[in-house]
């Protein structure tokens, strides 16, 4: 029986932080231990979100060593400067990387133990501390699901963990704070949703509510990311963008991913690359060997972008998807060789395997042998 998580209060929309201050009252905790990264912080982003603390006279401290791909050195950093401080709840402040770090640290500091020891799914016996999650950036939905990933240095692997328990308390999605933000960034975090749209169709998970929330996400991908990405300051677009992330968000928390993230999350985790570029670099090869074997979907997916679909067969449809979702890439700006990141040399059968043990990899529509993971690498290097 398919289970819907999603955070118990959710404000999402243009201003909607500056009703942020009633929602913290609510909790009736005394000091926060505010999650961000430097930029966010130095730029006065963070600021915004501690400026509604004080409003409500709720202390905190600030915690910003948060790393693009956060470490678990991060987290342990983090839960040290929560205990010390006298914390008892957080507030994350940013796009992924500020979300899950902040996820590892709410749940180790409930539970315990090495953040190493959550990987997978379910690991956690307690909640995490409640957090108040402040996005910046549309497209990882990082605030609002059950996943989260960690990169552990010393295995140079991203550790995918799938658990209820890092769900939070309050989720805010204000477009007002994703205006200005950098074109690549805006492209990267896009596309991310729109792998997160995309598989969360396509993997045998999916079921109705799922469906429909991912195919309206398409859509609206389609439409208003290249208006995003080309004017940083265009509010519609970056409102638009904010609603698709929570469609795709709320699809894929409660249907699942696939091989997409299961070989972009090894990528990120040995090259410490942009976890939306290496998304949208693998969206279309690996859809293209899902679409072999599973093409049932793709007909719904080419009706959601726009693509007429008339006398057309499931593989006709599939092959016009998978040249639309190459030519959005084209458009916002994606790289199409790992080249262009500045890969030389990769070791292919390391990041096959690891693919293979990553927790997304049971959500695709078929398990792909080592050789057929290694050739798909090869398509992007």
């Amino acid at each position: 029986m398919p289970v819907l998580y999603v955070p118990s209060t959710n404000l999402v929309g243009r201003g909607c932080l500056k009703e942020l201050g009633p929602f913290i009252e609510e909790l009736g905790f005394k000091k926060a231990l505010v999650v961000t990264d430097k930029f966010l912080n130095q730029s006065g982003i963070a600021a915004k979100v501690t400026d509604q603390l004080k409003q409500v006279a709720v202390d905190f401290v600030v915690f910003d060593e948060v790393k693009p791909n956060p470490t678990t050195k991060n987290v342990h950093d983090g839960v040290k400067v929560f205990h010390d401080e006298g914390c008892d709840f957080i507030v994350s402040v940013g796009g992924g990387s500020p979300q899950d770090a902040a996820k590892g640290i709410g749940l180790v500091v409930t539970n315990g133990g090495n953040v190493r020891d959550f990987e997978g799914v379910g690991k956690t016996a307690k909640k995490s501390i409640p957090t108040v999650a402040v996005n910046t950036t549309a497209g990882t939905s990082a605030e609002y699901t059950i996943n989260y990933v960690i990169t552990d240095e010393e295995r140079e692997v991203k550790m995918v963990m799938v658990d209820k328990n890092s769900l939070v308390a309050v989720s805010v999605n204000d477009p007002e704070l994703m205006l200005g933000k950098p074109k690549d960034l805006t492209a990267a975090t896009g596309m991310d949703a729109l792998t997160h749209a995309i598989e969360a169709i396509v993997t045998p998970g999916a079921y109705k509510i799922t469906d429909a929330t991912a195919l309206a996400a398409v859509e609206t991908i389609f439409e208003y990311l290249p208006r995003a990405v080309e004017d940083g300051n265009d509010i519609e677009a970056r409102e638009q963008m904010a609603y698709v992330m929570f469609l795709a968000g709320l699809a894929f928390n409660n249907a699942g991913l696939g091989y997409v993230h299961a070989m972009a999350h090894q990528l990120g985790g040995v090259y410490d690359l942009p976890h939306g570029v290496c998304n949208a670099m693998l969206l279309p090869i690996v859809e293209r060997e899902n679409a072999k074997r599973a093409p049932k979907k793709f007909p719904a997916i080419a009706k959601a972008i726009g693509i007429d679909t008339t006398n057309k067969s499931e593989e006709e449809c599939a092959a016009a998807v998978i040249e639309a979702i190459k030519q959005l890439s084209i458009t916002v700006g994606i790289p199409t060789k790992l080249s262009e990141l500045g890969v030389e040399k990769v070791d292919l059968n390391k990041l096959a395997e690891n693919a293979m043990q990553d927790a997304c990899a049971p959500g695709n529509p078929f398990t792909p042998t080592k050789e057929e993971v290694i050739e798909m690498f090869k398509e992007i290097l």
